[in-house]
């Protein structure tokens, strides 16, 4: 059988009853895990493939035999051998941030000293009352609203 194929039979290790399509095998897990939790506290996870689970007792001779450790132990190796990590390690950003023209000190001392109220201008006018002289973008059907939610 095809190990990639996600419509082959799994067996559950919870319940040896049930099999289940490898698409929904992770799911399944999840569930029979919850209904048998007594089989759970028995059963190790691999620590290559999450959807390995084997009796405790098991658990070195199954690390030993795993065919996914072989896949992790290629990237590994793939890695050190490009010198990936010391590249990344030994990198160094030569990214600068773009000149700012903003300066908020200057824009603070030139404003006056009311504070900001919401729907008044800085005249204290109501910004209700000065809506009608304002452009308004919506279109016709859509109203702005008179009061805030809260």
């Amino acid at each position: 059988t095809d190990v990639l194929d996600p419509e082959r039979l799994i067996q559950c290790p919870y319940n040896k009853h049930h099999h289940i399509r490898a698409c929904r095998f992770p799911y399944h897990l999840v569930k029979c895990q919850k209904s048998h939790p007594e089989v759970a506290r028995e059963l190790a996870v691999c620590p290559f493939n999450a959807r390995h689970l084997v009796p405790q007792a098991e658990l070195s001779n199954h690390i030993a035999k795993c065919s996914d450790k072989g896949f992790i132990e290629q990237v590994v190796e793939m890695n050190q051998s490009s010198g990936f990590q010391r590249e990344q390690m030994n990198a160094v950003s030569t990214w600068q941030a773009p000149p700012c023209d903003e300066d908020w000190e200057r824009e603070l001392s030139e404003q006056s000293n009311s504070p900001f109220v919401w729907g008044m201008t800085s005249f204290g006018i109501n910004s209700s009352s000065i809506a009608s002289v304002q452009k308004n973008c919506l279109p016709s059907r859509v109203r702005v609203p008179e009061s805030l939610p809260y």
